[in-house]
């Protein structure tokens, strides 16, 4: 099978301008900063949407208050059920202190970081459903949870991360498992020539 033919069964990535009318469109729907939240843990972190359901408040807020610099995802958290930690940039920090500051209850540690509009955590197919209904309302049909994901490892592979520190980023056992998250397209290729 051809790499357009591989590329084009999985979930598509996002380009910059698909992003920003992602995020406009967020500031016009109910939870938007929740919603904005659970989008950037996907872009911003390669978090699966599953392990974005598991979060606890407490998983990214430490006792002093401060947004962690590392989210430690224990195994029952993750898919393949082994722990591992997730590092927050810079600018991910800025947006889970942004949304934490919207809560207008006690910070319960163990209160789900994204909760439904009952306050209850979301199942792992009923935030992948919130995924898909915010990207189809966006006009982003063909984009599912999993492209956040797609787009955190491509961009850094066209940013040339090594494919074995992406793997490890991404929670891969298997460098041959990540390799198939990057999407290569002509653009790229081209670039790469140039290299020489």
């Amino acid at each position: 099978m051809s790499l357009r033919a591989a590329a084009m069964k999985q979930a598509p990535v996002l380009n910059e301008r698909e992003k920003q009318r992602m995020l406009q469109h967020l500031q016009r729907t109910s939870y938007s900063a929740r919603n904005r939240c659970m989008l950037q843990l996907s872009w911003l972190a390669g978090m699966r949407v599953g392990e974005v359901a598991a979060l606890d408040i407490g998983d990214v807020l430490g006792a002093d208050g401060a947004i962690r610099a590392e989210i430690q995802l224990r195994a029952d958290q993750t898919k393949g059920d082994q722990a591992r930690t997730v590092l927050v940039n810079s600018q991910l920090r800025a947006e889970l202190d942004r949304y934490v500051k919207t809560f207008n209850v006690r910070l319960d540690p163990k209160r789900p970081l994204i909760a439904s509009k009952t306050g209850k955590r979301f199942s792992a197919n009923g935030l992948c459903q919130r995924f898909l209904q915010l990207y189809d309302d966006a006009g982003l049909d063909k984009v599912t949870s999993h492209s956040g994901r797609r787009t955190f490892i491509t961009a850094l592979a066209h940013k040339g991360v090594n494919v074995r520190v992406l793997a490890a980023l991404a929670g891969h056992r298997n460098i041959a498992t990540t390799q198939r998250y990057i999407e290569l397209n002509d653009h790229v290729l081209r670039e790469a020539v140039e290299l020489v």
